[in-house]
């Protein structure tokens, strides 16, 4: 697996380097310290996995350089590592092709959990942009056809009011969180599931018992 990390703190990267290695057999980790030396790196390595960017680094301003780096490597997952975890500053990030935000201060497990969902296929969405969500780890469900997916707890939850017939504005009411982050959740979960309609989904969900009620 070949990874880049990209963040102006040494010591940062030192840290977490230890949890990165843990998520292959085989990691291969590509430093940079700021934007231009991340996108030099990205157009040199052009099969990486998974990027992994500090969202405040010289050369850019903040959700710029993220901007930036989705609009050149469209291709390459990319997560948010940031100390700053603003509400609107995630959403921002997650609607403009971001599939994860997870916060400096976030134990390991966490950190490993996150990237783990994004590389199965899913959005990380942090605990503090959905209220009394459980801890946003993966989970497998199997569809119709024997296939396994990866969703987050979130996501199914989403998925289970999708169900139900809720629109977005009833799914944001029921669950407490805002219309944009169910926005940013269904269109995750149609990349995950393979359907291009909210009425695919919703028939696929109701196959799979989720708009059930107990």
């Amino acid at each position: 697996m070949r990874i880049l990390l990209a963040d102006d703190h040494p010591l940062f990267r030192e840290g977490v380097k230890p949890v990165l290695m843990k998520l292959a057999a085989e990691v291969t980790l590509f430093e940079a310290k700021d934007y231009p030396a991340a996108f030099e790196l990205a157009q040199r390595q052009d099969d990486l996995d998974l990027a992994l960017l500090d969202l405040y680094m010289p050369g850019m301003a903040g959700a710029d350089g993220v901007k930036r780096f989705r609009a050149l490597f469209p291709h390459i997952p990319l997560v948010v590592l940031s100390a700053v975890e603003e509400r609107d500053q995630i959403e921002r990030l997650l609607a403009c092709g971001a599939l994860g935000f997870i916060g400096k201060d976030s134990s390991s497990e966490v950190i490993l959990s996150a990237l783990n969902l994004v590389l199965a296929g899913g959005v990380y969405v942090p605990p503090s942009l959905s209220p009394g969500a459980p801890d946003g780890a993966a989970r497998l469900i199997e569809l119709a056809d024997g296939r396994q997916k990866s969703l987050s707890r979130r996501q199914i939850e989403v998925l289970r009011e999708l169900a139900k017939g809720q629109n977005n504005r009833q799914i944001a009411q029921n669950l407490k969180v805002t219309e944009g982050t169910v926005k940013i959740h269904l269109a995750a979960v149609f990349r995950i599931l393979d359907v291009s309609s909210r009425t695919e989904a919703l028939l696929l969900a109701q196959k799979m018992g989720l708009g059930q009620t107990d």
